[in-house]
């Protein structure tokens, strides 16, 4: 049972516990917004891990994708691996240590196969690349000045011995499997080696023997074969069978020949299949011997390997400075988030248009930062970009900017897009609430909080009143680093009422009937939301556009003169978001700044309240 099942945890040998305070967390939704390491289009090349991932081994790459999904947030260790990469850069010596770590391989793998010894042959040739390989990195990496990658050298400890070892023990080209043998290098064991000379021997045997038969017997066509199943014997054709001396004792008859064996042949077949037999077993003997030699050095070899899988991964993050053009982030202990020309690294890469980078700044000032503009304006790359640029920080990598400040941050939700979950039962609304009421409940000062949208999936003035509510929450009590992006115009308001929230919005031009969008982030609301102009972009049948058109400007003449519509046989009608208000409140606002109350007597300010309402009627 213990092999088939494979119970030995010889190779574990701690636990290490892993405590949330000290990550940066992510839930699944938000790892899945962010299109971290699979894209929402089932196209996993468009994913962050596609574009950032072109480690040299399997086990720095599983690497780098724990970073990902485990980001941390202690300063000290993040600033030693951006020292780290930065002196890689620096030392130039990034394509050196490639080449050197494509010849390590999956060491990691390979060493958990060798603790429940069941490595292979081939993984023993890699092992044995591998530890030849330590001596020319710790040779390249003595020339960078950084403390973790001196950590990482120490860990990386030398063994000459096992190098050589294997390096003499295993063929440079060996079977899949030990159960045939053909493994173990000629010269690594005397024993086996004289067993082998038996069997090379007997070919040479075989060929004076049968010369000699012939000069016996006089049979010019007799000769000497083998078979699995009958062994060694002597072939005769049925015609010479008078010739066949009496010492032949019959093995096999077949349709033309005769088969036989003598006793000298019997003899030579016992002693080499006795050989053969020897050989191979005394190969195993040999094979399970390494695997226990190697298992006696086993957690330091480990500890090797996750060094030289963390080396892989900053040598990688290294080679990606120039590649993506990537900066250094600066940690700070004060709540800011400072982002200079930062870039979203997915579509930059895959647009075949220049990017158009953006900042991001976040102080007391501006906490809930409510973003408008037209659909395809950019909004929801502006939002992903600051959240992937943060998270890239929280690994220690380089980012995607022209300079990145940074605050202390404990987690980063998302509540983008619109989708349902018909296998639970869940509405496109009740999805989108369930993801917010998750962020309402774990947010806090210190929250990333990107919100797209907010109640567009119910009706009109359902979901204007939950985002209102939504984005009050997050100024007023909660006080996270919000990005809010909305079409609900009415909430640009909400800059007024609190002063740690600013309105932000996207920029379009629009000309004959086109649009034209510039995806440069501003202050202040948008003018408005291009809608019908984004609609005729995706294909919208012109005559559906047109008609659009006329129900819109019905819609807002409505607005303007203070209709509502209020039967209950007809649905509500939808408010324009961007219409100016209505004439009688201009009027009324004029009169109001034309009153200076300190001079009006108690007799002129009561006709001037009996003149304000006549202008409401």
């Amino acid at each position: 049972a213990k092999s088939m099942l494979q119970d030995n945890l010889g190779h574990i040998h701690s636990l290490k516990s892993y405590q949330p305070h000290d990550g940066l967390i992510l839930d699944a939704i938000s790892r899945r917004n962010l299109e971290i390491d699979s894209s929402m289009s089932g196209n996993d090349k468009h994913s962050l891990v596609a574009i950032l991932d072109q480690t040299s081994t399997a086990m720095g790459a599983r690497l780098l994708r724990r970073w990902l999904k485990q980001p941390i947030r202690q300063h000290e260790i993040l600033n030693l691996r951006f020292d780290a990469i930065e002196q890689l850069q620096h030392q130039q010596l990034t394509d050196e240590l490639k080449s050197h770590l494509k010849n390590v391989g999956d060491m990691e793998r390979i060493l958990s196969r060798v603790a429940l010894l069941s490595a292979r042959p081939r993984d023993l040739l890699q092992l044995s690349r591998a530890l030849n390989t330590l001596p020319s990195l710790h040779s390249a990496l003595e020339q960078a000045d950084s403390a973790l990658i001196s950590q990482l050298l120490s860990q990386a400890s030398q063994f000459p011995e096992l190098a050589d070892t294997l390096e003499r023990a295993i063929i440079d080209n060996p079977p899949v499997l030990i159960r045939d043998g053909g493994v173990i290098a000629n010269g690594f064991d005397a024993e086996l080696d004289e067993l082998r000379q038996l069997k090379e021997q007997a070919g040479d045997f075989l060929i004076k023997m049968e010369q000699e038969q012939r000069e016996l017997t006089g049979i010019d066509k007799l000769k000497i074969g083998y078979n699995r199943v009958h062994g060694y014997f002597i072939e005769v054709s049925k015609l010479h069978a008078d010739k066949v001396p009496e010492t032949y004792q019959r093995r096999q008859t077949l349709k033309g020949q005769e088969r036989y064996i003598t006793p000298e042949l019997k003899t030579f077949e016992e002693k080499i299949l006795s050989a053969g037999d020897k050989a191979l077993a005394r190969e195993k003997q040999i094979y399970q011997q390494l695997l226990e030699q190697l298992n006696e050095s086993l957690r330091p070899l480990q500890q090797s390997a996750e060094a030289l899988a963390q080396i892989d991964v900053l040598n990688n993050l290294a080679r990606q400075i120039e590649r993506l053009n990537l900066v250094r982030p600066q940690l700070i202990a004060e709540q800011e988030i400072n982002i200079e020309q930062g870039r979203h690294l997915t579509v930059e890469a895959l647009s075949t248009t220049p990017f158009i980078p953006n900042d991001v700044n976040f102080n007391a000032q501006r906490r809930l930062q409510i973003i408008t503009g037209p659909n395809m304006g950019g909004k929801s790359t502006y939002m992903r970009q600051t959240a992937l640029i943060v998270l890239l920080a929280h690994i220690g990598c380089f980012v995607p900017a022209s300079s990145a400040t940074i605050g202390p941050i404990d987690r980063i939700f998302t509540r983008i897009g619109a989708s349902d979950d018909l296998t639970t039962g869940r509405s496109t609304f009740m999805v989108e609430m369930t993801e917010t009421a998750n962020i309402l409940h774990h947010a806090t000062e210190q929250s990333l909080i990107l919100m797209d949208e907010v109640g567009r999936g119910t009706s009109t003035f359902d979901g204007l009143a939950l985002a209102w509510s939504i984005a009050e929450t997050m100024a007023e009590k909660i006080k996270g680093m919000c990005l809010f992006a909305t079409h609900y115009f009415e909430l640009t308001s909400l800059a007024e009422q609190f002063a740690n929230t600013i309105n932000l919005h996207l920029t379009a031009i629009e000309h004959h009937d086109k649009i034209v969008f510039l995806h440069q982030v501003q202050d202040g609301p948008a003018s408005q939301s291009y809608g019908l102009q984004v609609a005729a972009l995706a294909g919208v049948p012109n005559t559906v556009i047109a008609r659009a058109k006329e129900h819109l400007h019905q819609l807002e003449q409505q607005v303007v003169a203070g209709v509502q519509q209020t039967q209950a046989s007809q649905p509500q009608q939808q408010f324009d978001l961007f219409s100016a208000p209505a004439p009688h409140l201009e009027q009324l606002e004029k009169a109001l700044i034309g009153i200076n109350p300190d001079d009006l007597t108690p007799r002129e300010a009561l006709q001037q309240l009996y003149s304000l309402k006549e202008l409401l009627k």
